[in-house]
């Protein structure tokens, strides 16, 4: 075992319940952008919408699994890659996608499924994919990481605020659209600052660690990037789809990871390192990709060769 798998952050009970409660709030924020009509989207657009729960849910675990087995990073940093590429989209992708002149309302249904689906999809893949890697059995096997308890904390922290901020938009849209974009932004800083304050409390800790899974982490998001990407390109989905999906599977919610690796993991030193620094790096990544894509309009269906 390698010294970083030993390692456990800084991290308090009450801490704890501070960060379920905060990203709880921050995707209620989120879920109030979701309608009912976003998920009827699948009937205009089916195919682009299956391509992305695909490359999204069931692709990018599987990529990230095979990284694993290649890269042979240490076992918690390995899991770490399989937890964060078995979270639902992350909170600005669709931000990122309008930006870079893709399919908005693509995205926007990728999104919605892939928020609902990852109840079933998050635990799913962590236990199958971290159960295939030999490295990583021994830490769900240590903490019998069971995938029903997983998927009662998933209901939960993701389930039930994505449940209420949809109904909420859908029972008084004049009041969601008066506050999901302060209440976003509000959630967010709130969660930035928990961030911060984690930081700060484990500093030592992430100077030490944080070089050990750069390389890991940006080549598990740029296949993440490609994955969609190319996928859409190989089901014949003209630009503007592509790069719907390609953000859909490249953005990932790492806030949302980094609950699980405290509420099942006790804060795994390579487990949250990973996943604290996907949050850094998949903005940094995205920002960059969907202003490259801003520079280039999407060349229209019948155009392309």
């Amino acid at each position: 075992m390698n010294e970083i798998d030993a390692v456990r952050l800084n991290f308090s009970p009450e801490s704890l319940i501070a960060l379920d409660v905060i990203l709880a709030l921050v995707l209620y924020g989120v879920a109030l952008d979701i309608r009912l009509a976003d998920f009827k989207g699948v009937a205009s657009a089916p195919r682009g919408t299956v391509i992305g729960i695909v490359a999204h849910s069931i692709l990018l675990p599987a990529v990230a699994w095979a990284l694993t087995m290649v890269l042979d990073p240490s076992p918690s940093i390995a899991l770490g890659m399989i937890l964060v590429a078995s979270c639902p989209s992350g909170n600005i992708s669709n931000f990122l996608v309008n930006y870079a002149r893709g399919n908005t309302a693509l995205s926007v249904t990728i999104a919605a499924f892939s928020m609902s689906g990852s109840i079933f999809f998050t635990p799913f893949n962590l236990a199958f994919w971290g159960g295939l890697n030999p490295a990583t059995r021994p830490i769900l096997q240590a903490v019998a990481l069971s995938p029903w308890e997983v998927l009662g904390t998933v209901v939960v922290l993701l389930g039930v605020p994505t449940v209420l901020g949809i109904w909420t938009a859908h029972r008084w849209p004049g009041f969601a659209a008066r506050v999901r974009r302060p209440f976003r932004w509000l959630s967010i800083a709130f969660f930035a600052a928990f961030v911060v304050g984690a930081l700060v409390a484990n500093w030592d800790f992430f100077l030490r660690y944080t070089h050990r899974v750069v390389a890991f982490v940006f080549l598990l998001n740029a296949f993440a990037l490609a994955t969609g990407y190319y996928t859409a390109r190989l089901a014949g989905l003209p630009e503007a789809d592509r790069r719907a999906v390609s953000l859909e599977v490249g953005i990932q919610n790492s806030g949302f990871g980094l609950a699980l690796v405290f509420n099942f993991f006790g804060g795994l030193g390579g487990m949250a390192v990973v996943a604290a620094w996907w949050g850094i790096w998949h903005l940094i990544a995205g920002i960059t990709v969907s202003t490259w894509w801003r520079r280039r309009p999407p060349v229209a269906a019948g155009a392309m060769a």
